[in-house]
């Protein structure tokens, strides 16, 4: 029986014991396999199966998991992590620890304290790992076992073991500093160093001092396991020994860097030549995917006149639509193979059964933030040791794999250890904010594991004073405490305050709910079909911004009321449009706390640019018709419009943008936004002043100096 959601549904019957009025945890000691089961009001309970990824095992669920490396270890995870009230462990990819380690917590009595949670790094992560777990527990995915991700919350009164983002638990914390509900925390995949993790590791590290009870357990799939465990006083440290299968390096050696047309000629090597089993290919960035999976369909056509099977070609990054990422868990038809084409997003805790080939070319992007210029920009970098590792245990998942190196093992050796914490390389505004809603005003001092530059935190709280969020002294305003409220990062959520105090917070909700939701478009791999979609969304462009042309866009659905066909016709993504009203939903549910109103602006489009420039003014750009492109005002920085933007053939004089990305060497603005320059005084007064117009300004007087 198939449930709307896409998991299968499993009607259990005939078994006496379930038939008590009663909910409980029942343990089968026999085969020590946990399972929730719900019994209401006498009726047998549906108990759901999420989707089995890739190539489904078999063995049973129980045998499966006995294989596990971790498995020998259940008896001393669990003994540790009684005696200890924090411990480290590490294992490689593939040895366990992120499904199983939970399950042997419930199975020894954690839940009846509290939940046990599991954060990740990412959010494909949490879902496909909460999915896997509870088609082990046998539950339906959100009761037992559930998932919380930003804007999306899959769990319920029932559950007892959660697996959430790591930035969803850090504004747990922001509500409840004793995380109260939980009786087990495992910061999973904590190797990665993501700035939200490393907050939690001094948060955590200081609430296991004010609970005795709490327990926190830190996984690495690396060898640095000594740093987290001296930065948790000398803590105890576990190791998984081994993976599930072994994994062949081969390092290909070209004469320089590998390009992306030996990545694509190796996937048709190993597709031509080698045994059956899918293939995944990491590849820097989301254009790149595009590019590689356009070439390989060319070249797999031809291929097929020639009598070639056939090979499915599935991208999978951070901005595509979580239903098109779903496909790359699903089995390749019989008598054919998928190649997945990924970021560094399927590196760790996306466990993609089938794979037995990788590609690994050695590079990815990465966030790097310049405080001194205020440029937030994705750079093309050479990848760490670990995250090469971590590569290489992405074809041992399901049995004995190779993983093609497409460097040499002397570029190998260059390689950093360990990649760059984020908190080092971003934009801190964001965590800023939430710590100083914590009450931790001291961030200099903060027990950080590896502390951010002063430099980059100054700068942050130099933005964040700017948009008023903080006083002259550096202490949370009131406007600040509000913005600290909304899961955005401050300029939005400045912009959604500043929509409701001109009145057009109806307008302002939409936009930042496209924003949150990422790529509303859908431009297919065909040539003829993607001129068609090109059409499409040039019916939309706004003449006064990229933040309007969204605003367009959901209006024009919503005026067809809400209609798939619709989106269909228009190369619009329908689910995430209905994923852009849970956004809506859950940002007036905090206006509401505040007893803030929701008010259209009508057809008025200036004021909604007036509250965008309130929330990205210190990103306010001038044209520079001598230079070409623009220039911003307060970094000074050459920046241009790239040619998907709305206002690319209008170029007009003042703008506003979101963020830049940098592309053939030039840094390109997105979603930008048409604006009056007087707006910037208006709304930032401490950063901008109106010039008079009988004085000429210090720039125009050094232009002028140097035609004189």
């Amino acid at each position: 029986m198939a449930h709307e959601s896409g998991f299968r549904i499993l009607i259990v019957c005939g078994k006496t014991h379930w038939q008590k009025e009663a909910r409980g945890i029942l343990h089968r000691r026999g085969g020590e396999l946990l399972r929730f089961m719900t019994c209401l009001n006498g009726k047998k309970r549906v108990m759901g199966k999420a989707l089995t990824s890739g190539v489904r095992s078999k063995l049973s669920i129980q045998k499966q998991r006995q294989r596990l490396p971790v498995y020998k270890l259940k008896k001393d995870l669990i003994q540790a992590v009684h005696d200890n009230q924090v411990i480290v462990v590490v294992g490689e990819t593939g040895s366990g620890k992120t499904t199983q380690m939970l399950q042997y917590l419930a199975e020894a009595g954690y839940t009846t304290r509290g939940i046990v949670g599991c954060t990740q790094p990412r959010r494909v992560a949490a879902i496909s790992v909460a999915k896997r777990v509870a088609q082990e527990v046998g539950c339906r995915l959100g009761e037992e076992v559930g998932y919380a991700i930003r804007f999306e919350d899959h769990t319920g009164p029932d559950t007892v073991i959660k697996y959430m983002t790591d930035g969803k638990l850090l504004r747990e914390i922001m509500f409840d500093e004793n995380l109260s509900q939980y009786s087990v925390i495992m910061l999973d995949e904590a190797h990665e160093r993501t700035i939200n993790t490393d907050v939690l590791f001094g948060l955590l590290k200081q609430l296991t001092k004010r609970r005795p009870d709490f327990r926190l357990i830190v996984t690495s799939a690396t060898l640095n396991a000594e740093k987290f465990s001296k930065y948790f006083c000398n803590c105890q440290i576990l190791t998984i020994p081994g993976r599930e299968h072994e994994v062949k390096v081969i390092h290909v050696n070209p004469p320089e860097r590998c390009d992306l047309d030996d990545a694509l000629t190796k996937v048709l090597q190993i597709h031509l030549t080698e045994p059956k089993g899918d293939i995944l290919l990491f590849l820097t960035g989301q254009e790149e995917i595009k590019y590689a999976c356009r070439e390989l369909n060319k070249r797999m056509k031809k291929l097929g006149e020639e009598g070639v099977a056939g090979l499915i070609i599935l991208p999978v990054y951070g901005a595509l639509p979580s239903e098109m990422q779903s496909r790359i868990f699903d089995p390749a038809p019989p008598g054919k193979r998928k190649v997945v084409v990924a970021t560094n997003i399927a590196e760790a805790s996306l466990t993609i059964d089938g794979i037995f080939y990788v590609i690994d070319p050695g590079f990815a992007k990465q966030h790097m933030y310049d405080p001194e210029r205020g440029l937030d920009s994705l750079k093309v970098t050479r990848i760490s040791q670990a995250s090469a590792k971590q590569r290489t245990g992405r074809a041992g998942r399901t049995g004995p794999g190779i993983c093609y190196r497409l460097y040499s093992e002397t570029f190998y050796n260059e390689m950093s250890p360990t990649s760059i914490p984020e908190i080092q390389r971003i934009n801190l505004a964001s965590t800023a904010l939430q710590m100083k809603a914590m009450g931790i005003n001291d961030l200099l001092s903060f027990d950080f594991m590896d502390p951010p530059s002063p430099q980059a935190l100054i700068s942050s709280l130099e933005q964040l004073h700017s948009l008023g969020a903080l006083d002259a002294e550096g202490l949370l305003t009131k406007l600040g405490s509000k913005m600290a409220e909304f899961p955005l990062d401050p300029p939005l959520s400045k912009m959604l305050l500043a929509g409701v105090y001109l009145s057009c917070s109806e307008e302002i909700i939409t936009i930042i709910s496209m924003i949150q939701t990422g790529n509303i478009f859908y431009r297919p791999s065909e040539e003829e079909e993607q001129e068609e979609a090109d059409q499409k969304r040039a019916q939309f462009l706004h003449p006064e911004g990229d933040h309007l042309t969204l605003l367009a866009v959901y209006e024009a659905w919503k005026a067809n009321n809400f209609s798939a066909p619709w989106c269909f016709e228009n190369f619009v993504q329908p689910r995430s449009l209905r994923r852009v009203q849970d956004v809506q939903k859950q940002l007036i549910t905090i206006l509401d706390r505040y007893k803030l109103g929701i008010v259209s602006a009508g057809k008025n489009s200036t004021i909604v640019r007036r509250a965008i420039a309130a929330g990205f003014f210190f990103h306010a750009a001038k044209k520079d018709p001598q230079a070409g492109g623009y220039r911003t005002i307060l970094q000074n920085q050459q920046v241009y419009i790239h040619p998907s933007s709305a206002l690319y053939h209008i170029q007009p004089d003042w703008v506003v943008y979101q963020g830049l990305f940098l592309t053939n060497n030039e840094y390109c603005m997105h979603e930008i936004t048409l604006i009056d320059p007087k707006w910037l005084a208006e709304f930032a007064p401490r950063s901008f002043k109106t010039a008079d117009s009988f004085k000429m300004s210090k720039r125009k007087r050094q232009d002028k100096q140097k035609y004189i």
